[in-house]
């Protein structure tokens, strides 16, 4: 069974030139099938406000209404997706731009009203990503490159989590190949102390994750991160990665960042 990597890569790397750049250099140099999945940083905040759209955020998740949707659809897929694809291509990189309604790549539900209204936001489940798709992609020798914009099959658009499309790619795509997962942010993966970059945690089995929360290795954000991939290890991924992006270079060679494994 041949090799993929889904890569997913954080707004704060977007956010800055000199490092993006540096990622996506990085990013052509891995060897092997790879799909790289992305977010949208500040710029649809900036963007939205310069417009007079303020962004509604519940416990730090964003509410889409339909004004929010236009920006992110505009900047996520418009944007910073042809963008990223650009860059790829000068570096020789045979990229493919995609929302999740090109091709019927990803479909999503949108997520039903409970205590709070997200608005157009879309959930994923098992039958959500099309493997047929990208793996043609793939096999003609194109980089998908996905941004976090689905659709619901039904002629509507709708925001997605980055880190759960990364997931839920990663999850179909072992299906036909031996996939990790890998996500790129700031910091060098897990640290014990969060201001310490020697502190480093370099694996972490599923029956650590538990006594790690307790000590409050594991806060916060990195919480739901871990959560959801060992949900994807015990669905089929080989393993994932969390590390810092300017070390991807490392992947194959040295060790990056803090792999968790069943």
């Amino acid at each position: 069974m041949k090799q993929l990597t889904v890569i997913k890569i954080g707004g704060n790397v977007i956010d800055n030139a000199e490092k993006l750049n540096q990622f996506l250099v990085d990013f052509t140099a891995l060897p092997g099938d790879k799909i790289l999945i992305h977010g949208g940083g500040k710029i649809a905040t900036e963007l939205g406000t310069s417009l007079g759209i303020e962004p509604k955020l519940v416990d730090g998740r964003r509410i889409t209404d339909i004004e929010t949707l236009r920006i992110v659809t505009m900047v996520y897929a418009g944007l910073i997706n042809k963008n990223m694809v650009a860059q790829l291509q000068a570096r020789g990189c045979n990229a493919i731009g995609l929302s999740g309604a090109d091709g019927n790549v990803i479909k999503a539900v949108k997520r039903p009203v409970k205590e709070i209204d997200y608005g157009f936001v879309g959930d994923l489940d098992e039958k959500s990503v099309s493997v047929n798709t990208l793996g043609s992609l793939l096999k003609s020798g194109l980089i998908p490159v996905l941004c976090a914009i689905t659709h619901d099959g039904d002629s509507q658009l709708l925001n997605t989590n980055a880190d759960t499309i990364a997931s839920a790619v990663a999850v179909a795509m072992s299906a036909v190949y031996e996939t990790r997962l890998v996500y790129c942010f700031e910091k060098k993966g897990v640290l014990r102390d969060v201001e310490d970059e020697q502190s480093l945690v370099t694996e972490i089995k599923r029956e650590d994750f538990e006594s790690l929360q307790t000590e409050g290795v594991v806060s916060g954000g990195m919480i739901p991160k871990l959560h959801n991939a060992f949900e994807a290890i015990g669905q089929g991924v080989k393993a994932v990665y969390i590390g810092k992006a300017d070390e991807l270079p490392q992947l194959d060679t040295q060790g990056f960042g803090t792999r968790l494994i069943d």
